[in-house]
């Protein structure tokens, strides 16, 4: 079965025709919200559970709840966005339950307050909890942000351009919560759990704030897609699973989004571990180098949004941000201590393959669906499961080993390193899975149509 938008000639052409910058715009910082929030869970949830006494193993279990619920919401939601529509309600929807719930993820444990109670099981179950809540609240944002790009328009390099921008944004939302780090690290000290509670806590109100302020400028400035709504007066809104399972295309784009998901989450997850534990560098370093991450992404984020766009240019991009994070993987698996002052120069190739395989990853997704509109909320949920499961398993088995295995480093010996947990998680992971998506994205057969671009270069003032 097969669904398609019935408009006339000229409504489906002013479909076709490029985006202003101002729509790039709008769109773009309607994730600013998650991606703050979502950089400071991958960033420093372990450290901080760990930091206030928590097990490795229970700190993953927290992760663990989180990525779960995240995982079953995004399927559970994009049903529901698929059948009823209202992306902007849901996406307000979400966001007002994240800006709820994040603060108590890192706020200390309220039922261990209430209860006068010291147990790390009950303190687990809390911070569990509240991981849980705040993922599905992510999960309504993320899935009706994601299909919101199909809907607004039929061109595909200006469905690139909404990509890049998103993604831009995303790295602005990165570089403003290590600013934000940044400031509380630098005015207050966490000698103690309570000082460090308090540490974190500042971090998630702030993060809050600036997020919700993006959320605010995304609502008002844009409309509920047309395309969405001239669809569901087609009489022909929803497209079964079925239908998606049928197609090769979907499982090559499942597995490279699987994969991409995985080489920027489990690496962010562990680069703080890696630059203090592994590297012995200065305790700035742990903020300076994502902050070199972000600002190279979101120059070749930006990059990306004045090319015109065509399904062998994705798949070349996409191999060449896989190829380069190969070398990035094993030059971690192998930098030795004594010339730590490395890892800048390869922070900096990090950044310019994160951003190209993740906004050709994500704008795969775009190509799969085409005008099918009455699935994208469906396929973009499904596609965010496979990615938060596979995502909290990956973090839940390497910090599970990072307990009985990682060893202890010694300040005294400067020229060594260890095959430690948390280089595997940064350097082997990572390679690998970029390995298996350019062998993946080889062989995709990619519509070959290059569109216009944007009305108006994003670059000019």
């Amino acid at each position: 079965m097969t669904s398609s938008v019935i408009v006339g000639e000229d409504e489906e052409d002013s479909f076709t025709k490029p985006l202003g910058r101002l729509s790039v715009f709008y769109y773009g910082v309607g994730h600013m919200l998650n991606d703050i929030t979502a950089s400071c869970w991958f960033t420093y949830l372990l450290l901080f559970l760990t930091q206030i006494g928590l097990s490795p193993r229970d700190a993953a279990i927290v992760m663990l709840s989180g990525q779960v619920a995240d995982g079953f919401a995004t399927i559970f939601i994009g049903e529901l966005i698929d059948r009823f529509g209202h992306f902007k309600i849901w996406h307000a929807a979400g966001s007002l339950l994240v800006a709820i719930s994040f603060s108590s993820v890192f706020g200390g444990c309220l039922p261990c307050s209430i209860l006068h109670s010291t147990s790390l099981t009950i303190e687990t179950l809390s911070y569990s909890t509240f991981a849980a809540i705040f993922n599905i609240g992510w999960a309504a944002t993320q899935v009706s942000h994601m299909a919101m790009v199909n809907c607004i328009t039929l061109n595909s390099t200006s469905r690139v351009a909404l990509t890049s921008s998103r993604n831009a944004f995303s790295m602005v939302a990165n570089l403003g919560l290590y600013a934000i780090a940044l400031v509380v690290f630098g005015v207050s000290k966490a000698d103690t759990k309570e000082n460090t509670e308090s540490q974190y806590r500042w971090i998630a109100y702030s993060c809050i704030t600036v997020g919700c302020c993006f959320v605010i400028i995304f609502l008002m400035g844009t409309k509920e897609p047309r395309l969405r709504i001239n669809l569901r007066e087609s009489n022909r809104t929803r497209i079964p699973w079925a239908y998606w399972f049928k197609k090769i295309l979907y499982y090559q784009v499942a597995v490279v989004y699987l994969l991409t998901r995985l080489v920027l989450n489990v690496s962010q997850a562990y680069l703080a571990f890696f630059v203090i534990d592994d590297l012995q560098m200065a305790q700035s370093a742990k903020a300076l180098i994502p902050a070199i991450i972000y600002i190279c992404s979101f120059v070749v984020s930006v990059m990306l949004q004045e090319i015109p766009w065509n399904g062998k240019r994705l798949k070349a991009y996409y191999c060449a941000g896989g190829i380069i994070w190969m070398f990035c993987g094993v030059s971690i698996l192998l930098l030795p201590r004594s010339i730590n002052s490395f890892m800048y120069a390869i922070s900096v190739f990090i950044g310019i393959a994160n951003a190209l395989i993740l906004v050709t990853a994500i704008s795969m997704q775009s190509v799969l669906i085409g005008s099918e509109l009455g699935g994208c909320a469906f396929v973009c949920g499904s596609l965010s499961f496979l990615d938060k499961m596979s995502c909290g398993l990956a973090l839940y088995v390497l910090q599970s080993h990072q307990s009985a295995t990682s060893p202890q480093v010694d300040v005294n010996i400067q020229h060594s390193f260890n095959f430690s947990v948390t280089r595997y998680g940064l350097g082997l992971v990572p390679a690998v899975c970029s390995f298996i998506g350019v062998a993946v994205t080889y062989f995709m057969e990619l519509d070959s149509t290059i569109l216009k671009p944007l009305c108006q270069p994003l670059l000019l003032e």
